[in-house]
Order: C-alpha cells, then structure tokens, then sequence
C-alpha cells in the first residue's frame, strides 16, 4: 500500500523553524531597557573610578583586567 498522503516529516520541520521567533510583553522591554541602562551607568561610572581613583578599585573587589573588560563593554563614542 502507498503512503502517499501520509503526513510528511519534512512539512512539520518547516513549521516548527517559524517557532523560533519570540514575542515580548510592553512591561517585559521596558525591565529589559532599565537593566541595560543600568548595566551602562555602571560602567560608565566604574570608568570614572578608575580614572579618578584608581586605588579605589582593589576596595570593589576588582582587578584592573576585570575593571578594562567592563569598560570595553561600552559604546564607543563613551570611552
């Protein structure tokens, strides 16, 4: 007998590929939005520590090479 109208597994991959997108709630974003503000005034003023007192830095529990790869992390036109 031929199974010719027999559901196709190549039919259920393709369906299963648009899956894959992913929808946000408006409150979702916008927590999204203020954990990377902060995230960017964290290290923009981790930025100002080490220039101003870079002695300080030891006092946070950082190294400077953790200290430069943070500050690295922000936008080029704030370094």
């Amino acid at each position: 007998m031929n199974d010719s109208f027999a559901p196709s597994t190549c039919l259920e991959a393709v369906s299963g590929m648009h899956m894959g997108r992913r929808r946000y709630s408006l409150a979702a974003l916008r927590s999204l939005i203020a954990a990377r503000r902060k995230q960017a005034y964290f290290r923009f003023e981790l930025k100002r520590l080490a220039t101003d007192n870079p002695h300080l830095i030891d006092d946070i529990g950082l190294t400077k090479a953790e200290v430069e790869a943070e500050i690295t992390k922000l936008p080029f036109w704030q370094r």
